[in-house]
């Protein structure tokens, strides 16, 4: 089976590292699905987005991903994030209680943890 490196890096650590078959992510221009062999691309990645990440195991890595980037090279799939959670790390009770924020950018945040933990927004 062909397989990619992955790194999915926010600011403050490093969220998650290794081997996977297939990656999504929200991007500026839409979503995109990266499998091994993908030609090189950077793309910004959406305020409020959810990547994931199928490892070679067969398990889905999933975090909520607010800003950043996504590098494809021939080596490998880095996104790097300004901030980010894994979907087991996310308080699903806060997240909901900030959907009902004023500001647009946390109602985005709070929906993209929701979706990242599983939740329907």
């Amino acid at each position: 089976m062909a397989e990619i490196s992955v790194e999915l890096v926010a600011v403050e650590r490093r969220l998650w590292s290794g081997k996977a078959t297939f990656v999504v992510a929200q991007t500026t221009e839409g979503e995109i699905g990266i499998m091994p062999g993908h030609e090189p691309v950077l793309g910004q990645l959406v305020e409020g987005g959810v990547v994931k990440v199928t490892t070679t195991d067969g398990e889905t890595i999933c975090a909520a991903v607010h800003g950043g980037f996504l590098s494809v090279t021939a080596t490998g799939v880095s996104v790097l994030a300004e901030t980010a959670e894994l979907s087991d790390e996310i308080d699903v009770d806060e997240a909901k209680a900030a959907l009902s924020d004023d500001d647009g950018t946390e109602r985005a945040r709070a929906a993209a943890r929701l979706r990242a933990a599983g939740q329907s927004v």
